[in-house]
């Protein structure tokens, strides 16, 4: 029995010794932790979108205790802001309100098709199909990708192309990330927005869609503060230099200018 004694007394004393150890090393090599993460953390919606940029909430609330702006939670919003702000004793700044846009007008009344598809019902399983069986190689499929990564119940698909309810937008980016042609955007709301993609010419554009941008650029004579360039046949609208006016949506002959919420 002497001889079985021996090597567990041996063991545990080995492990009481590297308990001991472990326990100093954890103290002295400790990194200490700002109070005010958690407590931005619990204002943060807890969504962990990613739409601020960073990994989750908690990514955030660590960002912004190290430098990170205040107002760049887009589901949490103004309130949200303001009061991460108020913890750590800064002003919040100017909040932009910002939605997703589809930029794309192709409806079925719009546009057509080139081949019935009947396989897995997925917008990215179609675009391996020489991007989809639209008309338009540029256009929404419509076969939900983006709605069934919503949990907000803010897209739908009606007439063939996804819609974004403004009014229950979050901003968060979600569905912009799993469109496989990149047609999802989150853009201030209170600008405007070209939905169409197509880099297709004009006359080419006209053929496939009665609602594609055909590239005239009478947005950007008309646009006060130069936020409209045509590159490639499409308009593209600067949103840090859109102020909303509304000169494009109004000049836009084919009217695929719209306001973004």
């Amino acid at each position: 029995m002497e001889q079985l004694w021996i090597p567990v007394a041996v063991v545990s004393a080995i492990g009481l010794i590297a308990g001991v150890i472990l326990a100093i090393v954890s103290k002295v090599f400790a990194v200490p932790t700002d109070e005010r993460v958690e407590k931005i953390r619990d204002l943060l919606p807890g969504a962990n979108c990613g739409g601020c940029g960073f990994s989750g909430c908690d990514g955030y609330a660590d960002a912004i205790v190290k430098g990170a702006e205040c107002t760049l939670c887009t589901v949490g919003g103004a309130s949200t802001a303001a009061a991460v702000a108020a913890v750590m004793g800064v002003e919040a700044g100017e909040y932009v309100q910002k939605v997703a846009v589809v930029r794309c007008s192709g409806s079925e009344a719009c546009t057509g098709t080139r081949f019935d598809y009947a396989g897995y019902a997925s917008c990215a399983a179609a675009a391996q199909l020489d991007n989809g069986p639209g008309a338009c190689r540029f256009g929404c499929i419509g076969l939900g990708d983006c709605v069934g990564v919503c949990d907000r119940d803010a897209i739908r698909v009606q007439d063939g192309v996804a819609k974004v309810d403004p009014a229950l937008c979050g901003a968060c980016g979600q569905c912009a990330a799993v469109c496989p042609k990149g047609l999802i955007a989150v853009l201030p709301a209170a600008g405007r927005a070209v939905a169409c993609r197509s880099t297709e010419k004009g006359p080419v554009v006209r053929k496939i869609c009665s609602a594609g941008c055909i590239g005239c650029g009478m947005c950007a004579k008309v646009c006060p503060s130069s936020a409209i360039k045509v590159e490639n046949f499409l308009a593209e609208i600067d949103p840090a230099l859109c102020t909303g006016c509304g000169a494009c949506e109004e000049k836009c002959p084919v009217k695929v200018i719209h306001p973004a919420g």
